[in-house]
């Protein structure tokens, strides 16, 4: 007798905490208040409504380590570059001098400052000086993007206009086309034909340059890359070798930092076709730091 009491008095408790519920608690599909402000969909991140601030895993930069890839600016975006050859060469002296030198940090440095900006969809422009004052111009237009459903290569072309002396000795401009092909989910190789105007300081003999960029960005892991970059100059003026360069990079966020080594110091269309490296057997490190501001 006493359980059944138990029982019944248990079920009426259920009952009446059931019953003095709100309404609005039984039943979720109740109607909304009228008056109640109608409750808005939700709105896609920026990074969804625009592909070209999305992560390319195979791009993570707007550089090998000179020469330039098809990544794409998103529109009113920048972004920030720091290049940094130390001119000590590796082989210098023996291992003992190498060591003393701390391997060429304690050397000398030639440093280059670049601002990018995102001018349209597509169209990226920007500027790039070096410590010996030597400014480049650039702009760049994507023209066609690779698509596993549709284009087997990405396509730009890219100008640029530069100078020693800030602008006031040795004028010269380069055109050429970069093109991009990546594999799998590995890779992006490029192949990029590039003609230097007036790339001669003498007014005699070749003045102009032709000259192809061939590099390669292999991805090891997720956010680690390996990169290497050869620029043979096949006709006009060709002082010294050509420059070459191999390294190491690594991703985080929108920083990319790399560590490389190069035979010459050069960093824009133009010192590569001018200068190129310096000698076969003269190798420098060097290193480039980038932020993307999106």
């Amino acid at each position: 007798m006493n359980r059944s009491k138990c029982v019944w008095g248990g079920l009426c408790l259920l009952m009446a905490l059931t019953i003095s519920r709100p309404a609005a608690a039984q039943d979720p599909a109740a109607p909304q208040d009228p008056a109640a402000p109608a409750q808005q969909p939700a709105q896609p991140p920026p990074v969804a409504n625009d592909p070209d601030r999305r992560l390319d895993p195979l791009q993570p930069d707007f550089n090998i380590a000179a020469l330039p890839t098809t990544l794409r600016m998103p529109k009113n975006k920048m972004a920030f570059r720091v290049t940094h050859r130390f001119t000590r060469s590796l082989g210098q002296g023996d291992f003992g001098d190498l060591l003393e030198d701390f391997f060429g940090f304690d050397s000398a440095a030639l440093i280059g400052l670049e601002l990018r900006y995102g001018l349209l969809p597509g169209t990226q422009v920007g500027i790039h000086r070096t410590s010996d004052k030597w400014i480049e111009l650039f702009g760049q237009q994507s023209l066609m993007q690779q698509k596993p459903d549709g284009h087997p290569l990405g396509l730009d072309v890219i100008a640029t206009f530069e100078g020693l002396d800030n602008m006031k000795d040795q004028k010269m401009g380069a055109i050429g086309v970069i093109v991009s092909r990546k594999a799998g989910k590995v890779a992006a190789l490029y192949a990029e034909p590039i003609v230097v105007i007036n790339s001669s300081p003498n007014d005699t003999g070749d003045n102009n340059t032709m000259m192809i960029g061939l590099g390669a960005r292999v991805r090891i892991r997720p956010t680690t890359y390996l990169i290497g970059e050869w620029t043979p100059r096949v006709s006009g003026y060709r002082p010294n070798v050509d420059q070459g360069s191999f390294g190491i990079e690594a991703r985080a966020g929108g920083h990319t930092f790399q560590v490389n080594f190069s035979n010459g110091f050069n960093t824009t269309l133009g010192q590569i076709a001018s200068r190129g490296g310096t000698s076969a057997d003269s190798w420098y490190i060097g290193f480039n730091i980038s932020r993307k501001f999106f």
